[in-house]
């Protein structure tokens, strides 16, 4: 019977990645031969069967293998045909997977940026390039040598590693009502990922997107390294941006709604009452005895969008009125305005 890697880790079968970077952190600082002089041989057995556990589960594919075949199928082992489980046979076609485990100093050192976590103020403790490490070479022999730790920094010091790909950026058009109560939108996504042979191999996937209400045009939500990967380059991050799409009554201005509303002049001089529908289905009813003159608009305190940062709150909503003049007047009706507007 192989190692369990989800034992190793002290985490379940349905670990998240979240979950798995927890777990190797906390048990990868406790184990690291570094914190345990005392005892080396089984801090550095431990540490090292952590990080091939970590290696494994955090990567698709090989987390797909473990779960089906177990360790013996990361060893190129596959069950023979019809065994019914009854054991693994050696198999060397072409497609066989064979895991080889990387160094455990090289997923620390990528996992923690390259410098010692246990050093005093990160590389100012190892005194620049020339200064000694505060790990003792007799300590890592066993994993590659003081080397490792180093090698995931160019030579400014700053971390080199594999380079990563740009951001590939998606937009997400939202109706102005799912940017108003809020919504969890599904994305199928399909990609590449790389294997450990450099191959890279089709997967789909399914990313959760839960809309704010009070969302703007232009707001970003990114998942880290979920672009298409390829051998030596970490993945770009998939970046959704907001996109709000046109409304066929309310226009948006930052947190404020505006409504344009028809009047007759008749209207804009004697009064009118404004129905409208809200973008959550409510009916408002507002009244406006206001002489309606050019540019005035009508504010209704917080019935505007709901603002992301201050939950609760919302802004304004701004009417502004369209005056609809008549096309011509009698001589009889001329007279008649001139009368009334006191100008006759």
């Amino acid at each position: 019977m192989g190692v369990d890697y989800y034992t190793v880790l002290t985490v379940p079968k349905s670990a998240s990645d979240d979950d798995l970077k927890k777990a190797y952190r906390k048990l990868a600082m406790k184990w690291h031969p570094d914190k345990n002089p005392n005892n080396k041989k089984e801090a550095e057995a431990k540490f090292k069967q952590i990080s091939e556990a970590y290696e494994v589960l955090s990567d698709p594919q090989k987390r797909a293998i473990f779960d089906q075949y177990g360790e013996e199928g990361l060893k190129g082992q596959v069950p023979p045909p019809g065994a019914g489980g009854g054991g693994f046979t050696s198999a060397d076609g072409p497609n066989v997977f064979r895991f080889n485990p990387r160094n455990a100093e090289d997923i620390f050192a990528e996992f923690f940026g390259g410098s010692s976590p246990f050093s005093m103020g990160g590389m100012g403790g190892m005194g620049g390039r020339g200064g000694r490490s505060p790990f003792s070479d007799s300590m890592f022999g066993g994993f590659g040598g003081t080397e490792n730790v180093f090698r995931s920094f160019n030579e400014s010091g700053a971390p080199a590693g594999p380079r990563k790909a740009a951001a590939v950026e998606n937009k997400l058009p939202c109706t102005l009502e799912e940017l108003y109560s809020g919504s969890t939108r599904k994305m199928k996504i399909s990609r590449s990922v790389a294997d450990a042979t450099g191959k890279t191999i089709p997967v789909e996937e399914i990313l959760t997107i839960e809309v704010k209400a009070g969302w703007k045009k232009g707001t970003k939500i990114t998942f880290p390294e979920k672009g298409n990967g390829q051998p030596n380059v970490v993945p770009a991050d998939l970046v959704f941006v907001i996109d709000e799409k046109p409304h066929n009554v309310f226009k948006r201005d930052g947190n404020d709604l505006i409504f344009t509303q028809k009047v007759s002049l008749v209207e804009a001089l004697t009064g009118t009452t404004i129905t409208l529908t809200t973008l959550d289905g409510r009916t408002l009813t507002i009244p406006c005895n206001e002489i309606i003159t050019p540019g005035y608009e009508k504010v209704v305190p917080k019935e505007g969008m709901p603002i992301a940062k201050e939950p609760g709150k919302k802004g304004n909503l701004r009417i502004k009125f369209d005056v609809k003049f008549p096309s011509r007047l009698t001589a009889e009706q001329k007279a008649g305005v001139k009368r009334f507007l006191g100008a006759g």
